[in-house]
């Protein structure tokens, strides 16, 4: 329950900065910091929620999304069939799933993407939590 309380006060603290842009710059800065925020208190779940939906702190960002989507299409990843639903924060299994490097015009990113029922996910390699879904 607290978790939820710090998560929404660090929505609450990212806000202003948003608002007050005036161009792009507060935007990200506000995005980042309610990220990084989100990240600290509730993991990869919580830097998404913290800042603003597709400002995952070392993801794809918004302006590489279709390009990356298309990179994976064109590459024939297979999919892996997941039973549970595909959403940030679902544990992948550690076996079963093949994980592959984002190439680097894509962004530098520590994570890994993968195909789940069809879906291209970044997953963070060490606890195979699913950060961000590429849409």
């Amino acid at each position: 329950m607290i978790r939820h309380a710090i998560i929404v006060v660090s929505l609450l603290v990212a806000t202003p900065m948003v608002a007050n842009a005036q161009d792009g710059a507060g935007t990200a800065a506000g995005a980042t910091t309610g990220a990084v925020g989100g990240a600290l208190v509730g993991g990869p779940v919580g830097a998404v929620v913290g800042g603003v939906a597709g400002a995952v702190v070392g993801g794809i960002s918004d302006s590489q999304r279709r390009p990356f989507r298309q990179y994976v299409v064109e590459e024939r990843v297979p999919s892996y069939a997941y039973e549970r639903e595909v959403v940030v924060g679902a544990e992948l299994p550690p076996s079963g799933v093949r994980y592959y490097e984002v190439p680097a015009e894509y962004g530098a990113t520590r994570y890994r993407y993968t195909v789940v029922n069809d879906r291209t996910v970044l997953v963070d390699p060490s606890t195979h939590r699913v950060v961000q879904i590429i849409e």
